[in-house]
C-alpha cells in the first residue's frame, strides 16, 4: 500500500497522526481496496491526521474517541477556518473501521443525534424480530421516524409524552402535500407502527396510532401503468453495453422486466443467491421469505457478463456495486428506481409512474393478455394476499368487454 502512495515511503513520514498514526496503514488499505484513488485516499489521511494531533493535544486516548469527540473536532475546525469542507464521512469511516477491528468498543450515545439513532436501532430490531420485515422496508421505515423527532424536538432533549396530535398532523400535513398518495399511505403505516412500538415501550402514556388520519384507499380505482412490449425493448436497447455502468444498469433492467422482481430485492441480493448448478436464482422478499425463480437464459447471460467483466473486486458480498468509490452494495431500492428512471428518460417515455414498479406491473400486464391467469400472475409475483393480483383483472380489455351489459336502450 505504501509503493502505492508514497514511493516505498512509510505513512509515518508523511502524516502527524499522534495517538491514531498505527491504524493509517491498515485504514489506508481499506480506502484503497474500496476503490478510492490515490489523491483521495491522502486526503482522508491528512484529515485523520488532524483529527489524531487534536486527540493529542488534548491528552484524549484513542479508547475515548467517539462521535461526540468528533463532532466537538469538527466545530473546533470550522471556527478557526470557517470555509473548511465537511469531513464527517471521512471520520465516520475512520470510526466504523476502528470499531470493526475491536480498536473501540460498541457505540454507546451521547448526544442529541446518537439518541435519534438508538431510536432507530431500537425500532428496527423491533420491525424485524417482530414483525419479520427486511432491510428495504426498514430504509423506508426509518427517515420518516428521524425526520419527524428531528422537526418535533429539534437539538433539545426527546421526551416522547410532550407529542401531541396536533404536532403529528402538523408534520403529516408539512411533508404530504407534495407526496403521491402511495407515499403518503406509507407515511401513515409507518407512524401507526411507530406509536404502537413507543406505547407497548412504555415511552409514551396513551397510544399515539389513533391520531394518525386515515388515508382513503380505493385498492382497485386505478388501472395499474404499464409498458407495451415494445417500450420495454427500446429501454433495454437504452443501456450503453460498452461501458461498465451500462452493463450492471442492463442486468438490472433485465431482472427487473423478466422475472418482475421488487427494487429491495434486487438492492440487497447477494453473489450466493445465484445458483449456476441449478439455472436459479433465490429471492429474498417481504417478511424474511426466500423462494427460487428460474433464471431466465438471456438474464443468466448478463449476469454472468456482468460479473466477468465488470463488477470490481471488493469485500461487498452484494451482487450489484457502486461502481464508483466506495466500493460497496447499494444503499437501498431507491438506487434501483434511480437506474428505471434515467433507463425511461433515455428511451423517450414519459409516464407518471416511473418507478422500479412499472416493470413488474408490465410483466402481470402482458401475462394476462397471453393467457396466464390471474392465480399464475399472483404465483410468479409471489403475491401472499391474492386480492393484491386482482387489480391486474381491469386490464383485460377484452375480457371486460365479453361480460359487460349492454346499455339498457328506452323507446325514443
Amino acid at each position: 500500500m505504501n509503493t502505492q502512495l508514497f514511493s516505498n515511503q512509510t505513512l509515518s513520514q508523511h502524516y502527524d497522526a499522534g495517538p491514531l498514526l498505527p491504524h493509517l496503514d491498515e485504514f489506508a488499505d481499506v480506502l484503497l481496496g474500496q476503490g478510492y484513488a490515490n489523491y483521495t485516499t491522502k486526503r482522508k489521511l491528512r484529515d485523520i491526521s488532524e483529527l489524531g494531533q487534536w486527540l493529542q493535544k488534548r491528552h484524549i486516548p484513542i479508547d475515548e474517541l467517539s462521535e461526540f469527540c468528533i463532532n466537538r473536532f469538527v466545530r473546533y475546525r470550522k471556527k478557526r477556518n470557517p470555509s473548511r469542507r465537511d469531513v464527517q464521512s471521512t471520520f465516520k469511516q475512520f470510526i466504523n473501521f476502528l470499531r470493526d477491528n475491536g480498536v473501540l468498543s460498541a457505540f454507546t450515545p451521547e448526544i442529541k443525534d446518537s439518541e435519534i439513532q438508538r431510536i432507530e436501532n431500537s425500532f428496527a430490531k423491533y420491525l424485524q424480530q417482530e414483525r419479520g420485515l427486511n432491510q428495504a422496508t426498514l430504509d423506508n421505515y426509518l427517515p420518516t421516524v428521524r425526520r419527524l423527532l428531528t422537526d418535533r424536538f429539534g437539538d433539545r432533549k426527546i421526551i416522547f409524552n410532550e407529542l401531541r396530535p396536533r404536532d403529528i398532523s402538523a408534520f403529516i400535513i408539512r411533508y404530504t402535500q407534495t407526496m403521491s398518495l402511495s407515499r403518503v399511505q406509507l407515511m401513515a403505516t409507518i407512524l401507526r407502527s411507530f406509536f404502537r412500538f413507543l406505547h407497548m415501550r412504555g415511552e409514551t402514556d396513551i397510544d399515539l396510532s389513533g391520531a394518525i388520519p386515515t388515508v382513503p384507499r380505493w385498492q382497485f380505482s386505478k388501472i395499474p401503468k404499464f409498458l407495451q412490449p415494445e417500450q420495454v425493448k427500446r429501454v433495454l436497447q437504452g443501456c450503453d453495453k460498452n461501458t461498465a455502468v451500462g452493463q450492471r444498469n442492463y442486468a438490472i433492467l433485465l431482472l427487473l422486466a423478466r422475472l418482475g422482481l421488487r427494487a429491495g430485492e434486487i438492492a440487497y441480493m447477494e453473489l450466493d443467491d445465484i445458483l449456476r448448478e441449478t439455472g436459479e436464482l433465490i429471492v429474498k422478499g417481504k417478511s424474511k421469505r426466500e423462494e427460487k425463480l428460474p433464471l431466465p437464459h438471456d438474464v443468466g447471460q448478463a449476469i454472468a457478463t456482468y460479473l466477468q467483466d465488470v463488477r470490481p473486486q471488493c469485500s461487498s458480498r452484494r451482487l450489484f456495486i457502486n461502481l464508483h468509490a466506495p466500493l460497496r452494495g447499494f444503499s437501498g431500492s431507491v438506487a434501483v428506481s434511480s437506474i428505471v428512471r434515467r433507463a425511461l428518460v433515455r428511451a423517450g417515455i414519459n409516464m407518471d409512474f416511473k418507478g422500479a414498479h412499472l416493470f413488474r406491473h408490465t410483466l402481470a400486464t402482458n401475462m394476462l393478455r397471453g393467457g396466464a391467469a390471474i392465480s399464475e400472475i399472483g404465483e410468479i409475483l409471489r403475491h401472499q394476499n391474492p386480492m393484491t393480483t386482482e387489480i391486474y383483472a381491469k386490464v383485460d380489455f377484452k375480457a371486460l368487454q365479453a361480460i359487460a351489459l349492454s346499455w339498457p336502450r328506452g323507446d325514443v
